[in-house]
């Protein structure tokens, strides 16, 4: 039985014709498939300089990653197993302990912070979802003035969380907002309602000025995937008598699915993770009715200084928003297939 021929870096020398040097020329079928052969082995054989000049040109951008994300949480995963303050944060390191955590879950404060977090999420996020998709199939429409509705749609987004916050303190505010009047005129209450001392009041101010930051977001992204559905799978609804409500619930919804999956992990690591909104609104208040594990974390690394205690509680943040994130991501799956 004849060995199959390797096929080297190396041209055979009956490969070329005339000179020495000359390039290969294929005279027959069995040749040519050979030559082939060899440049695909020529190919496949080592990495070309060209992917190497990728990684180094990446590499810079990993370096920075690695500064500001990688080397911070290592840190703080360090401070975690540490009973350590501000004062003693320079002081020598002893051995680990897991104090913190056995703290951390026994204490009434972090569940409480944990019930706050959940609860801001889901009614954020579903209430985001609703208003945003309902705009964004309003402005998908064709009418007059569609470009300055899009522009109001996006507005809020645009608006830093700070004024947003200073915005929504003016009108809840208990003296002079202007919800207040507006309940007072329609008979809903005939005094004046302290939205800030009030728990649930509280909490409800915070999700609705959350809402309004948020939902923009995910009308913009659920307009750029209503604009890529093609108007024939439509047209094509219509002529086999399929009526609104049957188009967007057999065509809209599962063509959307994927970006409406990888929205709704940012919405919910937004709401996760926010801080600002919260602290300057209410600051946890009042009678922690608002105060999240972001609001946690901040009092117990800045307002009592215990930096391992508020590490632990960070770790605690990143591993419920990692294990939320990958059961959506893994429902968005299922969804798409």
């Amino acid at each position: 039985m004849r060995r199959p021929r390797r096929f080297n870096r190396r041209l055979p020398p009956s490969a070329h014709k005339g000179k020495p040097g000359a390039p290969y020329v294929a005279s027959g079928p069995r040749k040519k498939q050979e030559a082939i052969m060899s440049l695909r082995f020529l190919d496949l054989a080592r990495p070309s300089r060209q992917h190497w000049l990728g990684y180094l040109l990446l590499l810079p951008a990993v370096a920075l990653v690695a500064l500001i994300i990688v080397y911070p949480l290592f840190v703080s995963l360090d401070l975690s197993f540490q009973k350590i303050g501000m004062a003693t944060l320079s002081a020598p390191r002893k051995p680990f302990t897991l104090e913190n955590y056995h703290k951390l879950f026994a204490s009434p404060d972090f569940w409480n912070s944990c019930w706050v977090t959940i609860k801001l999420v889901v009614v954020v996020s579903a209430a985001c979802f609703a208003v945003g998709l309902g705009t964004a199939l309003l402005v998908n429409n064709r009418f007059k003035g569609r470009t300055l509705a899009r522009l109001f749609v996006a507005l809020p987004w645009a608006v830093p969380e700070v004024i947003a916050v200073v915005i929504f303190a003016w009108i809840f505010d208990s003296s002079f907002g202007l919800m207040n009047w507006l309940f007072i005129k329609l008979g809903i209450t005939s005094q004046m309602i302290n939205w800030f001392s009030e728990p649930t009041a509280a909490f409800w101010v915070v999700a609705i000025t959350m809402i309004w930051k948020g939902y923009p977001f995910v009308s913009i992204m659920t307009l750029a995937g209503l604009q890529s559905i093609p108007e024939d799978f439509y047209n094509a609804a219509k002529v086999d008598g399929a009526n609104a409500f049957q188009r967007f619930w057999y065509i809209t919804i599962p063509v959307l699915m994927p970006v409406l999956g990888v929205t709704s992990v940012l919405v919910v690591l937004w709401v996760f993770r926010d801080f600002s909104i919260i602290k300057v609104l209410t600051d946890g208040g009042p009678l922690k009715a608002t105060q999240t594990l972001s609001i946690m974390t901040y009092d117990q690394a800045f307002g009592f200084f215990n930096m391992g205690y508020a590490s632990a509680i960070g770790i605690v943040t990143l591993v419920l928003c990692v294990v939320a994130s990958l059961l959506m991501l893994g429902r968005k799956s299922q969804a798409m297939y």
